[in-house]
């Protein structure tokens, strides 16, 4: 009896360390956490159907841009477990030197190398809303795929064929947004958050005036008496709000000055779907249709 129970504590043993070693092997994951909205839909876009690869979304589904957003503890635990941590650049990750501190071997993949910027205002250097200019869009979601691909080799490949068949997707719709935007008569606008400038300078938009660098707050009375004046002034068609704001500056603007308030998508929130970017994106191009002609 002892030996037959020797056996079977043997055999159970060597289970453990062979069967059950190899589901854990299986179950492995390579875990990709992205700074906010617009890299997590690149993400997204680059591991589908690739298994064995999660994503994470760090700042969820805030109200927009990470300007002052505040990391929670619970962004470190989730960091820490990560393999990689994808970013915007440009300054748009406030927080970054205290993530390099904190957690430093944690590779860290920006998607900003090599793309040109714009200048910022207030504290910013640059402008860091890069993936709002959808020819930027593709450089970023190139950077991220050679970045992964170096991180995670055993799926290099698969990674390059996800960027070029998003980067296709890409390059389709900016023909398409060519098409439509290019012939319009009236290019000026006027917007609320200094989200656009890449925006306009790719489809040869003027933005007579950004209200609010922080879109979150409110223009005082002399900046939206400023801001009537330029749109009564230089003939501006409309002005535009932003699906994550308040509306109510623009309202008064659109009022005052009889022009009319449409909503431009700079792509912060929106459905957990890889698809999200394009479609936000053609529904600015319907939008800036109806408003300038």
């Amino acid at each position: 009896m002892k030996r037959l129970l020797a056996f079977l504590l043997s055999a159970l043993l060597i289970f453990t360390m062979t069967g059950c070693g190899r589901r854990e092997e299986h179950s492995a994951k390579f875990r990709i956490v992205a700074s906010f909205y617009p890299i997590y839909i690149m993400a997204l876009n680059l591991t589908q159907d690739i298994p064995d690869v999660v994503v994470d979304n760090m700042a969820g589904q805030q109200t927009g841009c990470l300007h002052d957003y505040q990391l929670q503890s619970s962004d470190m635990q989730n960091l820490s477990s990560a393999n990689v941590f994808l970013i915007n650049g440009d300054g748009m990750e406030s927080f970054l030197q205290k993530i390099a501190q904190q957690l430093p071997n944690l590779e860290i993949i920006d998607s900003s190398e090599g793309i040109g910027t714009i200048p910022g205002e207030g504290d910013e250097e640059v402008n860091p809303h890069i993936w709002v200019s959808i020819s930027n869009a593709i450089l970023q979601v190139e950077n991220l795929s050679q970045g992964l691909q170096k991180a995670d080799p055993e799926h290099a490949a698969q990674y390059g064929e996800n960027a070029h068949t998003y980067e296709e997707k890409l390059k389709t719709l900016r023909e398409e947004m060519h098409q439509t935007v290019d012939p319009l008569p009236n290019k000026a606008i006027v917007t609320f958050h200094e989200a656009f400038p890449y925006f306009a300078e790719e489809f040869g938009l003027t933005i007579a005036k950004v209200v609010n660098r922080e879109p979150d707050s409110q223009p005082s009375a002399k900046e939206l008496a400023e801001t009537i004046h330029i749109v009564e002034e230089s003939g501006v068609k409309a002005v535009f709000a932003e699906p994550q704001y308040p509306k109510s500056a623009a309202d008064i603007v659109a009022k005052e000055s009889g022009i009319k308030v449409y909503s431009l998508d700079p792509v912060v929130t929106g459905a957990n779907d890889p698809n999200a970017y394009l479609d936000a994106m053609r529904s600015n191009m319907e939008v800036l249709k109806e408003a300038l002609s």
